[in-house]
């Protein structure tokens, strides 16, 4: 069944190694007949929430209109959310955190976004897979909240410079994980 994926980026490099693997999953998953589409949201307005529990109050999901409001209907169409990102001090960049604190919106809204497939990808610098726990524990935390089947993981460490993560099998498993959706 072809399924509509929406991938949400968290990296300003476009050239970064978490990039590299998201194209790779994208290709993958389009190859399969799938439909993806593609937030970066390093290169959208996209603030915090502010928690004022005013969402769908004004038909949008957000009543401080943002680029959020743009990827807030895609999320609720899709049938799977793939998060890619960088490990920023040890945990979520704030490029893309504000994406994922403002899913809040469609929760306080009353929109059913569950049985959702999640996935996530992920790199960091240092060597250690550990350091890779300050975005794969909040994004389980959430895709369970969410009641969102998490699909698979690619936790690629010990890659910084752009291109590093080519000597690593990481873009090859983000491709695999197109399998998994």
């Amino acid at each position: 069944m072809d399924k509509k994926i929406v991938v949400i980026t968290g990296s300003p490099r476009k050239n970064g190694n978490s990039f590299a693997m998201t194209d790779a999953f994208i290709r993958a998953a389009q190859e399969k007949g799938h439909t993806v589409t593609r937030f970066d949201a390093a290169f959208r307005k996209v603030g915090g929430c502010h928690a004022c529990e005013t969402c769908y109050k004004t038909g949008k999901a957000c009543s401080f209109d943002d680029d959020f409001n743009e990827i807030a209907p895609a999320i609720l169409e899709a049938d799977a959310l793939v998060f890619t990102m960088p490990v920023y001090w040890y945990s979520i960049p704030a490029q893309i955190k504000g994406v994922i604190d403002r899913i809040y919106s469609m929760v306080v809204g009353g929109k059913d976004i569950s049985g959702k497939e999640c996935a996530l990808i992920a790199c960091c610098e240092e060597d250690d897979l550990a350091v890779l726990d300050g975005v794969r524990i909040p994004m389980e935390r959430t895709a369970a909240l969410n009641k969102w089947k998490m699909v698979g993981e690619v936790l690629v460490p010990g890659v910084l410079n752009p291109g590093d993560v080519d000597k690593t099998d990481g873009c090859r498993r983000a491709a695999e994980l197109a399998d998994a959706i």
